[in-house]
């Protein structure tokens, strides 16, 4: 397989899985994105249309209609059916993703290839579930997705080499670049970012500076694109949690959540989407 596959099935309209459909789209493929029930679907048209339009203002090659038309939104996964390359991007919950690849992997053929777009839960647990564990990996995507450089690759030891290279080639084709790395807990993005993030919300908590000034450091004296605590607003605070504590209990007290990030969780603020975090968003 060269370039970007020519169908794709995307199970899941979140945020996450809206934006790898349209990043396909905009590659070429027909895309079928799976979401659960008439309302949920009907979120991730919306999401689709409001993405395409946004790329369409940012790059001049992108048509909105001929976009639009190759995206497809269902609540049957007998969709998939045919289906070069299935990405499963329901929420970071490890039963949930089983679930949804397992039931995607009986309809596909076996030629077909399958992956996860997770930031830190065990793809290796994952795989050990499926039939076809040799076509399958992890695909690590980065919010928001169409403008994003980076795709993590996830390899697990079951993943077979040609995999390893298909997947290169598809994430070229959305002209991203592809880094490989080995299944482990938070893999290298998830483990840095995660790190850089927590202790910046201590250093919140003990007073050292303003949430401003703290991202400013890394956005100025580092030339980070976005400072770790307003990065965490946009991932949110409630992913941002769950993942430190899968870290916390697999790699140890480094990565123990601050109490001021579970206190905003508990209050419901949850970051950009909920319009505070540890910075207030508006409507608009």
């Amino acid at each position: 397989m060269s370039g970007a596959p020519e169908r794709v099935g995307v199970i899941g309209g979140g945020r996450m899985g809206a934006g790898i459909a349209q990043a396909f789209a905009q590659a070429g493929s027909t895309v079928t994105v799976v979401e659960r029930d008439q309302a949920s679907m009907e979120s991730a048209r919306g999401r689709l249309t409001d993405g395409v339009a946004k790329a369409a203002a940012r790059i001049e090659s992108v048509d909105v209609a001929e976009t639009l038309s190759r995206l497809h939104v269902t609540s049957a996964y007998e969709d998939l059916a045919s289906a070069d390359l299935v990405v499963e991007a329901v929420p970071e919950i490890l039963d949930l993703k089983i679930d949804a690849l397992t039931r995607a992997e009986r309809i596909l053929s076996p030629s077909a290839w399958l992956t996860t777009n997770t930031s830190s839960l065990p793809v290796t647990q994952i795989a050990e579930h499926l039939s076809r564990p040799e076509r399958f990996c992890g695909l690590h995507f980065f919010n928001p997705v169409p403008p994003s450089a980076l795709v993590e690759v996830v390899l697990t030891p079951l993943t077979a080499a040609e995999m390893r290279s298909a997947a290169g080639e598809w994430i070229a084709a959305l002209a991203k670049t592809a880094i490989f790395v080995n299944d482990t807990p938070g893999f290298a993005s998830s483990r840095l970012g995660n790190a850089l993030a927590l202790e910046a919300m201590r250093m919140l908590e003990e007073d050292v500076a303003s949430a401003a000034d703290i991202d400013a450091a890394m956005e100025l004296g580092y030339r980070h694109a976005t400072g770790p605590l307003r990065t965490s607003d946009l991932v949110g605070l409630d992913v941002r949690l769950d993942i430190c504590e899968f870290l916390h209990a697999t790699l140890g007290e480094r990565f123990a959540p601050p109490q001021i990030l579970k206190d905003k969780v508990a209050a419901g603020h949850l970051g950009r989407k909920t319009g505070r975090g540890f910075f207030e968003y508006s409507s608009s």
